[in-house]
């Protein structure tokens, strides 16, 4: 470990960024369309971080692709070493007048098909300021979302708003409309608008397995998991096999419904609001290249652009 510390190089930020898409594809077949290189050239990468470091990080083989204990600690090193890195990066470019690096955004799953949601724009129009900054999506849960803004991986978070971070500063964006659907071949389907609420309540129900205004909801509503997801695409897939019932957005739902594959369960008042936020860190404060997103994110969903 001391010889890659005392002479840390640009090669070895390479080696370290490679290994950190191993990881995060989950093995080095799934990594080659990532990185575009060959496997044996992947493996030879890794062969010499793990020189450079001393120690073993991973297991490949014939026996499948494994994290060691080491290699999980120099991922989560990797991680902070590379965000300092972007940090630094955009502190720079404050000191210039052009826009450049790179901006990560974490949003929750299922947004972009709410009219409401002028994110898409919101881009559009910082692009058209900061064309050379490279945007990175990311589409993860609502904890991992909150999580990876507080220790720097995201710079901006999309998520419903749930329970407030003191860390965390938000900016209200828009809202969505969450009803409770029962998928084709479900016992409710053909009477969705008769069922009674003590019916409804009996079934199995598939909710997000984290906190959020669905998990609040649904001890409301008395509803009993019997399934989890950790998206709206997990909740969609257990409501269309036809065993289970769950809230979705009416507007990602409205696709399901126009085919005939999904019915809104309408007795009981099973429903709910939810509005949208886009958050970062209160500190460090965030970049002009941060700042400027954010102000492009204000002023396309109708917003005063903070001070």
């Amino acid at each position: 470990m001391r010889a890659l510390l005392g002479n840390l190089s640009d090669a070895d930020i390479r080696l370290l960024r490679i290994f950190m898409a191993v990881v995060e594809a989950g093995g080095l077949s799934a990594a080659e369309l990532e990185l575009n290189i060959g496997r044996s050239t992947i493996s030879r990468h890794l062969k010499d971080l793990e020189i450079r470091l001393g120690m073993t990080l991973c297991r490949r083989g014939r026996g499948g692709f494994s994290m060691t204990q080491e290699g999980l600690q120099i991922y989560e090193y990797a991680q902070r070493l590379i965000t300092s890195i972007e940090e630094f990066r955009h502190q720079v470019n404050d000191m210039h007048r052009t826009l450049q690096g790179q901006l990560s955004i974490a949003m929750f799953d299922k947004t972009v098909s709410n009219p409401e949601c002028q994110v898409p724009a919101a881009i559009n129009r910082f692009i058209s300021q900061a064309p050379e900054v490279q945007i990175d999506i990311h589409v993860v849960p609502v904890n991992l979302i909150e999580k990876g803004v507080l220790d720097g991986r995201y710079h901006v978070g999309v998520i419903p708003t749930h329970r407030p971070s003191s860390s965390l500063q938000y900016i209200p964006l828009f809202g969505e409309q969450m009803y409770l659907y029962c998928g084709e071949g479900h016992p409710l389907f053909e009477r969705a608008d008769t069922a009674s609420p003590d019916e409804i309540r009996r079934q199995r129900y598939a909710g997000l397995s984290f906190h959020s205004p669905n998990m609040e909801t649904t001890r409301q509503h008395d509803l009993q998991k019997s399934a989890v997801a950790n998206d709206q695409e997990g909740i969609a897939t257990l409501i269309s096999s036809g065993a289970y019932i769950g809230f979705l957005p009416d507007h990602y739902a409205e696709r399901f419904i126009r085919f005939g594959k999904m019915r809104r369960l309408e007795q009981g008042g099973f429903h709910y609001h939810c509005d949208f936020a886009a958050l970062y860190r209160k500190s460090p404060a965030p970049t002009r290249l941060v700042r400027e997103f954010l102000s492009a994110l204000e002023e396309c969903h109708g917003h005063p652009v903070s001070g």
